[in-house]
């Protein structure tokens, strides 16, 4: 197999093109199959890529999975953008957004000219079915996480402790400081821990270059406002540069700040934006593709596909630039001594978070009574028992809540 440092290069070889074309790939099939939100992208993510494709080890998957914890914007996009920086390069970063993206993207697109949405008892068990595909795959993903980063009673103590935090707290700050209180706790009872470590993937890129990135990042947060009023097209760009700027977490926590990017200056109506927000529950990949269906659908220039593009790239972009700043940095930081037993702490904690979030949302709004934790069970089995891909559990599952739902159409 091709190394990861392969194709970060200038000329393009044969084996780049390789590695290029293995990452568009594999994340154009998760941008298809990907259902049940973030977090359950993160257990796709370390399915195919930690577990199948080893790409990279269990410790350095969750560190990148903490620092873009940390990090405004989509946290799972800029973990897949990650993983294809560091198997192909830039390209690859690229190829991997694209192919995740794309599908959900062009779905609301599509939903947003009018073709319609699931609906009936088939389609809210369809919708039902991929719910419960959730549960199994971050069920399994905390399964695996757990027995690899929280082997011993400190580090146990740890995730059980942000489990309960994250419970009470609740919202995107509660999880950053869990995080942040988790690392600290590692700081101070896991420094005596000596353990062998993978060396991070290598990133073809400087910190020259990533201090270039933070600085075009601040540039267009401060200077889009100020040339919004030069036209509409961007107005279009900084009101989904400025949400995508300010959220951490991604998910529905952006939700409020495109409320008041679109549907405030009348843009986009209050009931177009509840059924595109629907919509984006229905289809795989990250939510904030959500930007394509409010670009495509907006009352002001340019809308349409030029609306779509312009606010899909606009919302993402500000993530993956903090990105790409904080990764020459962070590569080298997590090699010391200190860094490591802070990232076992936060590693612990990550663990932690998971476990909430499975609770809830993600069984509270799938597991309804005994016939959706039965195919919970089943998808969880397919994963764990059967090493089986994530796709065929989303198959399962998906089939399985139609199947649910016939009863009732009687």
């Amino acid at each position: 197999m091709p190394s990861i440092t392969d194709g970060h290069g200038t000329t393009m070889t044969a084996s780049s093109r390789h590695d290029l074309a293995e990452v568009f790939r594999a994340f154009l099939l998760l941008g298809l199959s990907a259902f049940g939100g973030p977090v359950a992208h993160l257990g796709y993510f370390r399915a195919e890529f930690v577990t199948r494709r080893r790409w990279l080890d269990e410790h350095a998957y969750a560190d990148l999975v903490a620092l873009c914890q940390f990090l405004p914007g989509p946290a799972s996009s800029q973990v897949g953008f990650a993983l294809g920086l560091m198997r192909a390069g830039p390209l690859g970063g690229l190829a991997a957004w694209t192919a995740f993206t794309l599908p959900s993207a062009l779905l609301l697109m599509v939903f947003a000219l009018g073709a319609g949405s699931l609906e009936g008892p088939l389609g809210t068990g369809l919708l039902q079915g991929l719910k419960v595909v959730a549960v199994a795959i971050v069920a399994h993903a905390v399964w695996g996480m757990a027995r690899t980063l929280c082997p011993d009673r400190r580090r146990a103590g740890i995730a059980i402790a942000t489990t309960l935090l994250v419970t009470g707290l609740g919202g995107t700050a509660g999880q950053v400081i869990a995080i942040l209180l988790g690392g600290l706790a590692g700081l101070v009872l896991c420094r005596d821990l000596d353990e062998a470590r993978a060396p991070a993937p290598d990133i073809a890129l400087s910190r020259r270059a990533g201090l270039v990135c933070l600085g075009l990042f601040a540039v267009l947060l401060l200077g889009l406002p100020l040339l919004a009023s030069v036209g509409p097209g961007i107005a279009l760009v900084d009101a989904f540069y400025r949400a995508g700027a300010l959220v951490f977490g991604g998910g529905h926590v952006v939700l409020p700040l495109l409320e008041a990017a679109v549907v405030q200056p009348g843009w986009v109506s209050a009931d177009d934006f509840l059924a595109g927000y629907g919509a984006a529950q229905a289809v795989p990949g990250p939510l904030f593709t959500f930007s394509a269906y409010l670009g495509m659908a907006a009352d002001t220039l340019p809308s349409g596909v030029v609306g779509a593009a312009l606010a899909l790239v606009a919302i993402f972009l500000p993530g993956i630039l903090l990105l790409l700043a904080a990764l020459p940095f962070w590569n080298r930081l997590r090699e010391r001594r200190g860094i490591q037993s802070l990232m076992r702490g936060a590693n612990a904690a990550v663990v932690g978070l998971l476990v909430a979030t499975l609770y809830q949302p993600v069984w509270t709004s799938a597991i309804l009574g005994p016939h959706e934790f039965a195919l919970a069970l089943v998808g969880f089995s397919l994963l764990a028992i059967w090493r089986q891909p994530a796709w065929l559990a989303v198959l399962v599952c998906g089939l399985g809540g139609v199947l649910l739902s016939l009863p009732s159409t009687g």
